[in-house]
C-alpha cells in the first residue's frame, strides 16, 4: 500500500483509501461532479471526480472503503488527485488501522500513567469526580482512550485525546511544583477535565467530526455543563472550589476570539491555560515537520495558528 504521506505530483496509482468526506459540486457547463475526501493513516487527500457518469465510477458514499485510480497533481500547494476510476471495498478486506490515524505511544501505559496522578489527589471531593470518570465508568474509559482531541490542527488521531490530556496534566503539575502557592489539586483537576466536552463535540473515528451538538455549543460550555451536573451528585463538594474549577474549564482558551467564555481570573486558570496552549502549538508544530524530509530547513510557509512562516530547526549538535 502506498500511504498518502508518501504520494508525490505525477504519480498514478490505484490504491484503496477511506472516503471520509464526499460533496458534489457543479461545473461551468452545469454537469455535477464529485469533491472527495480520502483518508489513511497518515493523513488526507482531496479530490475530484469529473465525470461521475463515467461506468468505472461505482456509486458510493463517505465511510466507505473505495479503492481510486487516478494521478496525483498539485493544487494550490497541496496534492491533489484526478480520480478516473472507483470501486467501493468490502471493509472485511482491509486493514483498519491502515486507513485511521494513531497515537505512537501505548494507549495503556498513558492511561495508567494518567491514574496514578489522580492517585495523588488530596482534596477527597475533587478525587470524587476523577473517580466518577476515570475509574469507576468503564464505558466512558473506552470511549476517552480512543477519542481525538481534534478534528484537524493538533492531536487528530485515535488517543489523541488521551495523550494531550496526560500531557497537559504533566505541563501543570511541574508548574504546581515550580509556584507551590497554587492550588495543585485544583491545577490538575482541571487539567485532566478541560477537554472532556470532546468527547460530545466530536464524533468517534472513522468519521471525527463535529456533532450537532458540538457546532452549537462547543467542548468548552459542554465540558462546563457535565462537570457542573457531576458535582451536585457529589455531597459537600465546596461551592466555591465547584466555581474555581468551572471557571478553569471556561478560561482554558485563554481569550475571547479563542472561543473562550471566560479569560483566566485565577492563578491555576492562568497555568491551566498556558499548558494547554503549549501543548496545541508543540503538537502542531511537531505533526507539521513530521511531513518535511530529512534535515530540510526551508521555510513552510505561513501558518496560521502561530502567525507566521515556520521551519524546521537545523539538526542538533552531536558529541
Amino acid at each position: 500500500m502506498k500511504f498518502i504521506e508518501a504520494l508525490n505530483v505525477g504519480d498514478n496509482i490505484t490504491e484503496v483509501y477511506l472516503c471520509k468526506e464526499k460533496r458534489t459540486g457543479t461545473k461551468k457547463d452545469g454537469q455535477e461532479y464529485y469533491l472527495v475526501t480520502l483518508q489513511d493513516k497518515t493523513g488526507i487527500l482531496e479530490g475530484n471526480v469529473w465525470d461521475t457518469n463515467s461506468p468505472g465510477i461505482q456509486e458510493f458514499d463517505k465511510k466507505q472503503y473505495v479503492e481510486v485510480t487516478g494521478f496525483i497533481k498539485e493544487y494550490k500547494g497541496k496534492n491533489q488527485i484526478n480520480i478516473t476510476r472507483l470501486t467501493v471495498v468490502d471493509s472485511s478486506k482491509v486493514e483498519p488501522e491502515n486507513y485511521i490515524p494513531c497515537t505512537d505511544k501505548d494507549i495503556d501505559a498513558m492511561y495508567d500513567e494518567l491514574l496514578s496522578i489522580i492517585k495523588t489527589i488530596k482534596a477527597p471531593y475533587m478525587k470524587e469526580l476523577l473517580n466518577m470518570y476515570f475509574v469507576n465508568n468503564e464505558g466512558f474509559k473506552k470511549r476517552f482512550v480512543y477519542h481525538s482531541a481534534a478534528k484537524s490542527v493538533h492531536h487528530g488521531f485515535v488517543g489523541g485525546l488521551l495523550e494531550h490530556t496526560l500531557s497537559v496534566t504533566k505541563t501543570c503539575d511541574f508548574i504546581a511544583k515550580q509556584y507551590d502557592y497554587l492550588d495543585r489539586d485544583l491545577l490538575l483537576t482541571a487539567a485532566i477535565f478541560h477537554d472532556i466536552g470532546k468527547l460530545a463535540e466530536l464524533s468517534p473515528y472513522p468519521e471525527n467530526d463535529y456533532t450537532d451538538e458540538g457546532q452549537m455549543l462547543g467542548h468548552i460550555v459542554m465540558g462546563y455543563n457535565l462537570l457542573s451536573k457531576s458535582m451536585e451528585e457529589i455531597e459537600d463538594f465546596p461551592k466555591v472550589k465547584k466555581n474555581e474549577l468551572l471557571h478553569c474549564i471556561l478560561a482554558h482558551h485563554g481569550e475571547y476570539e479563542f472561543g473562550s467564555p471566560k479569560k483566566p481570573s485565577i492563578a491555576e486558570a492562568i497555568a491551566l491555560n498556558f499548558a494547554d496552549d503549549m501543548d496545541a502549538k508543540l503538537e502542531t508544530m511537531k505533526e507539521v515537520m513530521s511531513k518535511v524530509k530529512g534535515n530540510d530547513t526551508s521555510w513552510q510557509g505561513f501558518n496560521y495558528l502561530f502567525d507566521s512562516n515556520i521551519r524546521k530547526t537545523s539538526e542538533a549538535y552531536k558529541e
